[in-house]
């Protein structure tokens, strides 16, 4: 039976039904949310009395959707949100992650062909690959423009 329902794929896992594990899991999800503080005894004590009488995941969700991880103060879920702010502020455009793989591409592609001239000539070579530098520092200066002006953006 349980091989069919995993077959099958058109089950809403919201619908299915909870079991008595599941139920339990909820309690002691409860159980510290009261311990901590966040619940009043009265409000523990209706949220405890539907949880038994839940059939399905979607009956479950609600009774701790509004609840933080058991553990975690006020001031560790607003540095989890600034912390994923600045990671979201720190990470490129789509745009200047492609320009830096291309540039650095042809950087790669340019210094081994310099490397191969260079060990096969018998005089010096004219280093070409120099000239790569000057988009290379254009793109580092519009990199840090952008990086700054979403930083401005964050701190707004």
């Amino acid at each position: 039976m349980a091989k069919e329902v995993a077959r099958s794929g058109g089950h809403d896992p919201a619908r299915m039904r909870a079991s008595d594990a599941d139920r339990q899991v909820v309690v002691e999800r409860l159980k510290a949310a009261l311990d901590e503080g966040r619940l009043s005894l009265h409000e523990y004590d209706d949220r405890v009395k539907q949880t038994y009488v839940a059939a399905t995941y979607a009956d479950l969700q609600p009774l701790v959707s509004d609840l933080p991880a058991p553990g975690l103060s006020a001031a560790d879920v607003e540095g989890r949100r600034r912390a994923d702010l600045r990671r979201q502020a720190r990470r490129l455009p789509t745009a200047l992650s492609v320009l830096w793989i291309i540039w650095g591409s042809l950087m790669a592609v340019n210094l081994v062909a310099w490397v191969l001239v260079a060990a096969g000539a018998d005089e010096d070579v004219y280093p070409w690959p120099v000239w790569l530098l000057l988009p290379g520092v254009a793109l580092l200066v519009t990199t840090l423009g952008v990086q700054a002006v979403r930083r401005g953006k964050m701190q707004e």
